[in-house]
């Protein structure tokens, strides 16, 4: 929509390596999410249509910590976006899209930014939970152990 004026010749190509940047992000955030659901297919909490393929591959798709610092630089560069595009706006051959696209970035970064900080807290207290649950039952597993080896040294005394 936006026609061929200077202002699209001086953002296009700061447009493209957005789009590239931004194609990264959303296959990092495809493998993690398709991990996710493989571990929780694994772990009983989903159904076989839930998931389509196997899970994680090696350490880097293991957490959403990984994926945090690429959602961060792409938050960054929707600013930079709304930045150069204000910048742009005052220039005579700036048509109205240049503005709205300007507060569209604006609207994008801050309200992913906003999101994901809060997800971060729900996340972190998740694999807190996720730890004590864990920690649970490898206490109840070693205390059935040591009751079980308990009750075959009892048997194995009175065979003596």
């Amino acid at each position: 929509i936006w026609p061929d004026t200077e202002t699209w010749d001086l953002f296009r190509d700061q447009f493209m390596w957005f789009n590239a940047y931004i194609s990264v992000v959303q296959y990092l955030q495809f493998r993690y999410q398709r991990g996710q659901l493989y571990r929780l297919k694994a772990l009983g909490e989903r159904h076989n249509m839930d998931i389509t393929i196997e899970g994680f591959h090696s350490w880097m798709w293991r957490g959403l910590s990984f994926l945090l610092p690429f959602l961060f630089i792409g938050y960054l560069f929707q600013l930079y976006n709304s930045y150069v595009l204000y910048q742009l706006s005052y220039l005579p051959s700036a048509t109205w899209h240049v503005p709205v696209l300007s507060i569209m970035f604006l609207v994008f970064f801050v309200g992913n930014t906003t999101t994901t900080v809060m997800v971060i807290p729900n996340k972190l207290s998740e694999k807190v939970i996720l730890r004590y649950r864990l920690m649970s039952q490898r206490i109840s597993f070693a205390k059935n152990l040591n009751l079980q080896d308990k009750s075959e040294k009892e048997d194995t005394s009175k065979l003596d």
